[in-house]
């Protein structure tokens, strides 16, 4: 196995054509700096996974990590958790994402009971889990089919289970929403990205990636039978947020 990444350089060069977003290899190795310099709060969201889970997850319960990309979010559990505290399912669309994500699990955190499988979120037969993970993941699926998958995990959790939400948000004023996408294109500056990456990228990503305001996320999560959420991190226009199931 290769743990190298690499820098990410996908939109450094004037493109003729952008083509539309994918999570294809070129991306996959390039994705741990992508995120670092591209998500605000990546981070920290990951770090708080853990903790989340020793208050929430019943011992030895199921954890999904639905779009789990390369594994951060089974990597955060099993860093913070014993082997014998839950199992992790990571399901991911991208053939290249799933085989990389089994090679870093396998050999970060053997002793734990870990498995990446490729799937559509929106098909897959979900088992009883006491906690599921969406990380930046809803946003990128239509958004006619969000209510319905959101509804689909609300059942699959158990009593007194927890639904963690990340994502890309718009504000629904105008004006606000102008000052967040400034800010954050100042924050890719900051971390090195020029004026044509952030250009091409945010034409790849159009149409792909299409947010929901906070609000909206909320409603959905209510509408799906959630008796309570809340946002619990913000940075800029990226948010996470956890939804509980009654007991």
């Amino acid at each position: 196995m290769s743990d190298a990444s690499y820098r990410d350089a996908i939109f450094s060069t004037p493109l003729d054509r952008v083509a539309r977003f994918s999570f294809d290899e070129k991306v996959v190795a390039c994705f741990p700096d992508m995120i670092r310099r591209s998500v605000p709060g990546y981070g920290q969201i990951l770090g708080m996974l853990g903790l989340i889970a020793s208050r929430h997850l019943r011992h030895g319960a199921h954890v999904y990590d639905l779009g789990c990309s390369l594994g951060a979010a089974g990597l955060a559990l099993a860093g913070t958790l014993p082997p014998d505290a839950f199992r992790y399912t990571g399901v991911d669309l991208s053939p290249a994402m799933v085989a990389r994500a089994r090679e870093t699990l396998a050999a970060e955190c053997p002793a734990h009971a870990v498995e990446v499988i490729e799937g559509d979120i929106r098909r897959l037969d979900y088992r009883p889990s006491g906690m599921i993970v969406l990380n930046f993941t809803l946003q990128f699926l239509a958004p006619e089919d969000r209510d319905a998958v959101v509804a689909r995990l609300f059942e699959a959790l158990e009593p007194g289970g927890v639904l963690v939400l990340s994502e890309k948000v718009k504000a629904a004023d105008e004006q606000e929403n102008a000052w967040l996408v400034e800010r954050y294109h100042d924050f890719k500056r900051a971390n090195g990205y020029s004026e044509m990456e952030i250009s091409q990228k945010r034409t790849a990503l159009e149409n792909v990636l299409v947010p929901d305001t906070l609000e909206g996320h909320h409603e959905r999560l209510a509408r799906a039978g959630f008796s309570r959420s809340q946002t619990w991190f913000q940075f800029l226009n990226f948010a996470s947020l956890i939804a509980f199931k009654d007991a």
